[in-house]
């Protein structure tokens, strides 16, 4: 597995860059992981929008899910220039029936809803989900092939269920959007005291701090976090790549 880190600002992105979106690549299938505002914009430094296989969403706040519109206008502009590609599945939670019904957009796009209690296959991946908490309903991911796996918490703050969900994963893909001195609980969101907590007790390999807060000095974040991990911790980074 590849993954691609194309936007990692949480709630609104910093100037040229993008909220959250990350491209998950396998046995050349390629799979987008949430679709925040400025990823089109960023993604197509690396692939065009008609070469996604297909896209997974974790929850509907815009920060996440922006650029699906663009996204879809995109395939269908690609379209008229002459381009043939199939209707792109889009898979989400369907708990919000009407921001479920745009991820279908005529031909271009049609939204799936996963089942959270069920594994979802997509190309060659096997995903498995967790409810956060959160003040929508959002779902952290588990995400394997090939014997590798990666977690995307998505957003939420800390749940004890994290720690079964998350064990021995190669990658931990987790949300950072407070210091260690503040509590993001109430507003449903980690700090990096709870990150690196949270990728100790499950005993992961290696943590990416993302999803990030827009002030301070982001690399308190890695000092404050590693107090409690002591394993690899980087803070996502714009085309950052990761092979497992």
């Amino acid at each position: 597995m590849k993954l691609t880190i194309i936007g990692f600002w949480g709630g609104y992105p910093k100037q040229n860059s993008a909220s959250s979106g990350y491209l998950l690549e396998h046995e050349e299938f390629k799979l987008l992981i949430d679709c925040g505002s400025g990823v089109l914009a960023k993604m197509q430094n690396i692939i065009e929008p008609e070469e996604l296989d297909a896209v997974l969403i974790s929850h509907y706040h815009p920060d996440h899910i922006a650029d699906i519109g663009v996204l879809q206008h995109a395939r269908l502009i690609q379209g008229f220039l002459g381009k043939s590609f199939p209707t792109l599945p889009i898979y989400g939670h369907s708990l919000d029936k009407a921001e479920f019904a745009k991820l279908t957009y005529k031909e271009i796009t049609k939204g799936n809803p996963y089942s959270p209690n069920d594994v979802l296959t997509v190309g060659p991946f096997q995903v498995s989900f967790l409810k956060t908490e959160h003040p929508v309903t959002c779902y952290a991911m588990r995400i394997e092939a090939n014997r590798k796996s990666i977690v995307y918490t998505a957003d939420s703050s800390f749940k004890e269920e994290f720690i079964e969900f998350s064990k021995g994963a190669d990658l931990l893909l987790c949300e950072c959007n407070f210091y260690q001195h503040q509590n993001g609980k109430s507003a449903g969101h980690m700090n990096s005291i709870d990150a690196g907590r949270f990728a100790a007790r499950a005993g992961v390999k290696q943590l990416i701090l993302t999803h990030l807060p827009h002030y301070g000095d982001l690399s308190k974040l890695i000092s404050e976090a590693s107090t409690e991990y002591t394993g690899i911790i980087k803070l996502a980074e714009e085309f950052q790549t990761i092979s497992l």
